[in-house]
């Protein structure tokens, strides 16, 4: 049965259920230093791949620093990619994290174990920045036919330094989070149920700890757009997605406390829209270019990807 796309639309959707998408206070600075990855996972909305060369430069940095300091953000999260890859991350990690009190990195778990950037480890901990890293799944072959051959081990290896630096360790306030995402085009199962299997399963077989795990839905843009398009799986998947729209989820998205910058400083109202070309307020805007945040009741941007953040219990 195919979707109607204009009864169903995300917009109509909301419509429906009298709610509106606005911002309220921005606390979050989400920076995406680039689409360099070491890694071309199936699902990766950016397409980020060791093919790109998109990677946010000095000035860029520069930027993002003095936006930070000036507007004092509760949160900020560094995203790629595997922004362990940009030439400017040690810089970046240094100056940011006295600028929040939660720095967060987001990890593959492999970029970092590469030559070279191993002391990115111990700048995290000496700086208790919190790692929130991708390990989807305690079945090798899943692993690494999500993220490539050898993934898994090097993951494993990762998080045992992490553990060593004190990192998911109690009493240490070194946090690190897990994030699980289906192989295919389904929905994630329940987080507290994986959550406990994970913390089970680490401990016992590999002696690893960590903090929380999240499970996040993959969303239909960029490669796994492609690959729900190839395989025949895309209007059943977005059947599922507008299927799950949940009207309480979209109290607590991500969306409207947080300003996302791409790694060439354009501005967008998250991720997931950096990557779908919806521009902050419909507008393309620099960051050299802001001159206060975005006031809340200011609308945000939607298009039919978002019922990922909507289904069920919400992604964010």
């Amino acid at each position: 049965m195919m979707l109607n796309r204009e009864k169903n639309s995300f917009r109509q959707t909301l419509a429906s259920h009298g709610i509106r998408l606005t911002r309220g206070r921005a606390t979050t600075l989400q920076v995406n230093v680039g689409l360099l990855c070491n890694q071309s996972c199936h699902h990766c909305h950016l397409n980020a791949g060791p093919g790109r060369d998109e990677v946010m430069g000095q000035e860029t940095i520069d930027q993002v620093v003095a936006l930070a300091g000036r507007f004092r953000f509760e949160t900020i999260d560094i995203t790629g990619g595997a922004p362990e890859m940009n030439p400017h991350i040690s810089d970046l990690l240094r100056r940011l994290a006295p600028l929040a009190p939660t720095v967060i990195l987001r990890s593959n778990l492999t970029a970092v174990s590469e030559p070279g950037r191993r002391h990115l480890l111990d700048l995290c901990s000496g700086r208790r920045i919190t790692i929130v890293a991708s390990f989807p799944s305690l079945n090798r072959n899943q692993a690494e036919s999500q993220r490539g051959p050898g993934v898994f081990d090097q993951s494993l290896a990762t998080l045992k330094e992490l553990n060593k630096r004190g990192y998911g360790r109690p009493g240490s306030g070194l946090s690190i989070n897990l994030v699980v995402n289906p192989a295919g085009a389904f929905l994630p199962g329940s987080q507290a149920r994986q959550e406990k299997q994970f913390h089970r399963a680490l401990e016992k077989k590999w002696g690893i700890a960590f903090n929380n795990l999240y499970t996040f839905a993959n969303m239909p843009l960029g490669r796994f757009r492609a690959w729900l398009e190839k395989t025949g799986n895309l209007e059943g998947y977005l059947q599922k997605l507008t299927a799950g729209f949940n009207p309480c989820a979209t109290d607590g998205l991500m969306c409207r406390t947080m300003i996302s910058v791409a790694w060439d400083g354009t501005l967008f109202d998250c991720d997931f829209n950096q990557a779908a070309g919806l521009f902050l307020n419909n507008v393309r805007t620099h960051i050299s270019e802001i001159d206060e945040l975005p006031r809340p009741g200011t609308e945000i941007m939607v298009a039919d990807h978002c019922y990922t953040c909507t289904a069920g219990a919400g992604f964010t």
